[in-house]
């Protein structure tokens, strides 16, 4: 062999651009899918109980119209906090495992959804029948909740490192 092919090579043999066959070597240490997975079903569980506790918070301070379908019951507030936590979740994991700075896009990402979901709050709830203010105010309150759960606890989380 030439002495530049012979450079290739480690002194085992082994090409020095061989892939490694452990896909787990690429992870980085202090990163567990096992522990992220535990935490994302925390963040969902955390920003749908924040926001089931800040509905009857908000019951209390606002009266909440029966014809304001929105906040008739609790329910309404759960489905509308789990879908987009787990949607978040699903996110973060995607963007842990492709890049390397997945939570300064993430929070970029969670404050342009953020401002786009307020949108309909502030244009269509007031045309529901039953809508007030005040109600208008515990949705968007509702909103600031469950983004500052979803985002903390998820941006807290250990991600890939840079490479």
């Amino acid at each position: 062999m030439s002495t530049t092919a012979n450079s290739l090579f480690t002194r085992s043999g082994q090409s020095r651009f061989a892939r490694t066959a452990n896909p787990l070597s690429t992870q980085p240490r202090g990163f567990s899918w096992g522990r992220y997975a535990l935490c994302g079903l925390g963040t969902v569980v955390a920003a749908t109980v924040a926001n089931i506790l800040f509905y009857y918070l908000g019951g209390a301070l606002v009266a909440y119209d029966p014809d304001f379908i929105i906040l008739s019951n609790p329910s309404g507030a759960a489905i509308f906090t789990v879908v987009p936590a787990i949607v978040a979740v699903l996110l973060y994991a995607t963007l842990a495992r492709f890049t390397s700075r997945a939570a300064a896009i993430f929070t970029v990402i969670s404050a342009i959804v953020f401002v786009v979901t307020l949108i309909p709050d502030f244009t269509y709830i007031p045309t529901v029948p039953g809508s007030s203010n005040g109600q208008t105010a515990i949705l968007v309150l509702m909103h600031v909740i469950a983004a500052s759960v979803i985002v903390r606890l998820l941006t807290s989380t250990p991600a890939r490192q840079p490479r």
